[in-house]
């Protein structure tokens, strides 16, 4: 019943920024949308590839000094940890797409809509206002954009 439920509340949501961000929203031309599917998933694999020494180093680094990040208070502490559990979620699913957009499939799509509600969600609990308003919608936006052409 849960997983019903939440699989309904996420099609709500898509619908309602679809809406916003597809219909009422200044379209970007069609050239433009081409070119981000087509090279969307090549820069996504590049850059995983060659950020993976680093985000292995900080998510170690990060295990080491996680004990430490509560010597700024509980908060910070709190926020330091979510932080990096959600920025790992992210990445994952993020890795998980490549082959759906590859492919052009609505299942990497939605892979990539869930990753951004992630980091939403990480921006949001870590009172990352400007990354949570103008990092989402932005990211959202050009991901709705070429919803379209993942089937």
């Amino acid at each position: 019943m849960a997983t019903s439920d939440v699989k309904s509340g996420l099609r709500q949501l898509e619908d309602l920024l679809a809406e916003y961000l597809v219909k009422k929203a200044p379209a970007l031309p069609n050239n433009v949308k081409e070119i981000i599917v087509k090279f969307a998933p090549w820069v996504t694999l590049i850059v995983m590839l060659m950020t993976l020494p680093l985000v292995l180093a900080v998510f170690g680094l990060g295990a080491i000094f996680a004990p430490f990040s509560f010597l700024g208070g509980l908060h910070t502490g709190v926020s330091y940890m979510i932080s990096i559990a959600l920025s790992a979620v992210a990445l994952v699913l993020e890795a998980l797409a490549i082959p759906g957009l590859f492919k052009r499939s609505r299942g990497g799509w939605n892979l990539v809509f869930y990753s951004a509600l992630v980091q939403a969600v990480e921006s949001a609990v870590t009172f990352n206002l400007g990354g949570l308003v103008i990092g989402s919608l932005v990211s959202l936006y050009f991901l709705f954009q070429i919803r379209e052409y993942y089937k």
